[in-house]
């Protein structure tokens, strides 16, 4: 199977770049407040930046994997941007929503799983994008 190897990439970097906003600057005081850092100790969070590093590096390896076989998928749909957009819209709707839905029902956070999907709606509607537009 022909996939674009460049546009799985930059999707990745791109995700990234989706993510830090997202949980920065946009929802990031929300995040911290249901992820119940704002109560961590000053070690704690020295703590959690030391390892920041590794924790990027496996996003984005994640991420990568993520866009890889959504590109698989792209490659047996419609193509085009619109219509791997739409691709990336059903995979967030059933595989995320469901998956995060369960996390929020079974003990998690509900302003998580708000954050969270709509992230991920975000960022696979852009890859999608992306992947669509660079054949």
């Amino acid at each position: 199977m022909n996939i674009n190897l460049w546009a799985v990439l930059v999707s990745a970097a791109v995700s990234m770049v989706i993510g830090s906003v997202w949980y920065g600057p946009l929802f990031g005081q929300k995040f911290r407040i249901a992820m119940g850092m704002d109560r961590w100790s000053v070690e704690k969070q020295a703590q959690m930046k030391k390892g920041m590093a590794m924790s990027f590096a496996l996003q984005f390896v994640a991420s990568l994997v993520m866009f890889y076989v959504l590109a698989v998928f792209m490659r047996v749909g419609v193509g085009g941007v619109t219509g791997n957009m739409a691709i990336a819209f059903w995979a967030w709707l059933g595989f995320v929503v469901p998956v995060k839905l369960g996390d929020a029902i079974w003990g998690g956070s509900w302003t998580l799983f708000w954050i969270g999907i709509s992230n991920m709606l975000v960022t696979l509607l852009v890859t999608g994008a992306i992947i669509g537009a660079w054949r």
